[in-house]
C-alpha cells in the first residue's frame, strides 16, 4: 500500500483518568471517544489506511468504536507506547506505505488542515509533527517547588499529534531504540540524527488525560457550558414467570437455578426494565414497540440487543447515560454472589464505567407472585445527560 497510513495508537490504560473503562472507548458527547479521530483520518484523501493499536483485552471495545468504518485490521499493541507504536509499524511492512502518522487516540479534536500540514512537511524533511509554541512563560523550580530559573520560551513548542514520517526512516528508528521509553515518536526519529520540522497544530488538538479534559471535551462537542445540559430520567419494570430450566439470566448474566424465565426473547428481566427506562429517558416509546414479541426475529434473543438498541438512541439524540439503577425482586435464588458480575457485565454492554451502573436484589417478604417463587420482577430507573436543544 503506498502513500500515507495512519496508525492511531489506542493500547493505553489512561490510569491518570481512572475508571474501568479506558479513556479512548469512553462516550463523549453520544460517540465513543476514539472513533472521533478515526473518522477525521479515514476520510481525509491523502491517506489510503488506517490502523489502530489496540490493548489485547480491549476488542469488543474497539469492534464498537470502530463498527461501519473501513480500517485496516487492528494490532495489539505493548507495555509501554513505544511498544505498541513498534509493533504498528512492524505490522505495516507488507503494506509498504511511503509515509506514516502517527497519532494519539485520545485526541478526538484532530482536523484535516492539522494532517495537510505535517504531509506537506515530510515533503522536505523525514519528519513533521503538529505542535504549538509555547505562549506562556515558563518556569523551572528547585525540588521545594521554589523558582530556580526562567526558561526563554523563544523556539519552544508543545508537541502534539499526529506525528508523521517517512515509513523506511521511523521503522528503523524505533527498531533501534527499542526497550526505551522516549516520550513521542520525534524523540525516537531524533536518536537517529533524523531532522523533524514542527508545522502549526491547533489548541483544539488537545490529549484528554484526566476527569477535566473529559468534560472539556464534552462541552466543546455539545457547543457550550454546562448549562446547555439537561437531565432526563426514565423508569421501566418488567415480570417474567419462571418454567423448567437450568438457569435465569439477569443483567446479562446466567445464574444457575432449578427453573428459567418464561418470555419470547431470553426473558432477561432486568434488561427489559433497564431497557424501558432508557427508553423512557429519551421519550422513546417502550421495548414491545422496538421489539414485539409477535415478531420470531426476536424468538430466544439475547436481550442485549435490546438495551444496546435503546442506549444507541440514546447517542442518536446527543446524550450521555450517567447512571443506571436495577433492583430485582425475588425470594431465589439469591443474587448477592452474582451481584458484581451483572454490574461488571452491563457495563461492558453499554460502554460505560462500573460507577455508573447499580445493581440491586429485595424480596417480598414471601407475600404476592414473587413472594410465592412464581417469577421475578425488577424495577428499573436510567439517568441520562442530554442537550438543551434535543
Amino acid at each position: 500500500m503506498p502513500g500515507t497510513v495512519a496508525l492511531v495508537v489506542a493500547a493505553g490504560r489512561g490510569s491518570r483518568l481512572g475508571g474501568e473503562i479506558p479513556k479512548q472507548y469512553l462516550p463523549i458527547a453520544g460517540q465513543i471517544l476514539l472513533r472521533y479521530s478515526l473518522e477525521t483520518l479515514r476520510k481525509h484523501p491523502l491517506i489510503q489506511g488506517v490502523r489502530v493499536v489496540i490493548h489485547p483485552d480491549d476488542r469488543d471495545f474497539y469492534n464498537k468504536a470502530a463498527a461501519g468504518l473501513e480500517l485496516l485490521a487492528p494490532v495489539s499493541g505493548g507495555d509501554t507506547r513505544q511498544q505498541s507504536v513498534l509493533n504498528g509499524l512492524e505490522s505495516l511492512v507488507a503494506e509498504k506505505p511511503d509515509l506514516v502518522l502517527i497519532h494519539d487516540g485520545a485526541r478526538p479534536f484532530l482536523d484535516s488542515a492539522t494532517i495537510d500540514r505535517v504531509i506537506a512537511g515530510l515533503a522536505n524533511a523525514p519528519g513533521a509533527i503538529a505542535a504549538m509554541p509555547v505562549a506562556d512563560t515558563v518556569k523551572r523550580a528547585n525540588g521545594t517547588g521554589a523558582i530556580a530559573d526562567t526558561i526563554d520560551r523563544r523556539g519552544l513548542w508543545r508537541a502534539q499529534t499526529p506525528q508523521g514520517f517517512r515509513y523506511a526512516d521511523i521503522l528503523k528508528a524505533h527498531r533501534a531504540q527499542a526497550g526505551r521509553e522516549l516520550t513521542d515518536d520525534a524523540a525516537v526519529a531524533e536518536q537517529l540524527g533524523f531532522e523533524v520540522v514542527v508545522v502549526q497544530g491547533s489548541e483544539d488538538n488537545f490529549k484528554v488525560t484526566t476527569r477535566e479534559d473529559l468534560g472539556r471535551a464534552e462541552r466543546r462537542l455539545i457547543g457550550g457550558t454546562a448549562m446547555d445540559y439537561e437531565y432526563r430520567t426514565g423508569s421501566g419494570f418488567d415480570v417474567h414467570a419462571f418454567e423448567p430450566g437450568d438457569g435465569v439470566w439477569l443483567c446479562g448474566v446466567k445464574v444457575p437455578f432449578e427453573a428459567k424465565l418464561k418470555g419470547h426473547s431470553d426473558a432477561d428481566v432486568a434488561l427489559h426494565a433497564l431497557t424501558d427506562a432508557l427508553l423512557g429517558a429519551v421519550s422513546a416509546g417502550d421495548i414491545g414497540q422496538h421489539f414485539p414479541p409477535s415478531d420470531p426475529r426476536w424468538k430466544g434473543a439475547n436481550s442485549a440487543q435490546f438495551i444496546k438498541h435503546a442506549a444507541d438512541l440514546v447517542a442518536q439524540r446527543g446524550g450521555m447515560i450517567t447512571h443506571l439503577d436495577v433492583t430485582i425482586i425475588c425470594e431465589r435464588p439469591k443474587l448477592g454472589p452474582h451481584r458484581e458480575a451483572m454490574v461488571m457485565r452491563l457495563a461492558e454492554i453499554l460502554g460505560v464505567a462500573a460507577h455508573r451502573v447499580s445493581v440491586k436484589a429485595t424480596t417480598t417478604e414471601k407475600l404476592g407472585f414473587t413472594g410465592r417463587g412464581e417469577g421475578i420482577a425488577a424495577m428499573a430507573s436510567a439517568t441520562v445527560r442530554m442537550p438543551s436543544s434535543s
